[in-house]
């Protein structure tokens, strides 16, 4: 599998499963069009080792959402419940484990 697969394989995932949370609705990050940048920062600390809560932290500080037509800029962990970041680090250490 290459490099793009493997990417396009864990933005799915991801997409799937983690969601940004607004005023109570859960908007997927496959629909806020989000999941492939955020599998694209993740895949080099796969490929480092494991991926710890502290990792995710980190990453979700720096990928951030424009909101309120551009007028706004969040990092993308303040919309992300902690459920939803702890879904991910199973995401992340099930994936490495099964692609890497």
């Amino acid at each position: 599998m290459s490099v793009s697969q493997i990417i396009e394989q864990l933005a799915a995932t991801i997409g799937s499963e983690v969601y940004l949370d607004i005023a109570k609705w859960h908007l997927y990050l496959t629909d806020a069009k989000l999941h492939t940048p955020m599998a694209e920062k993740f895949y080099p600390l796969l490929q480092d080792g494991e991926v710890t809560a502290d990792d995710i932290a980190k990453v979700l500080q720096e990928i951030t959402v424009t909101i309120g037509a551009g007028q706004r800029s969040l990092p993308i962990g303040e919309f992300i419940p902690a459920n939803c970041q702890r879904q991910l680090l199973n995401i992340l250490q099930d994936f490495r484990r099964d692609y890497l």
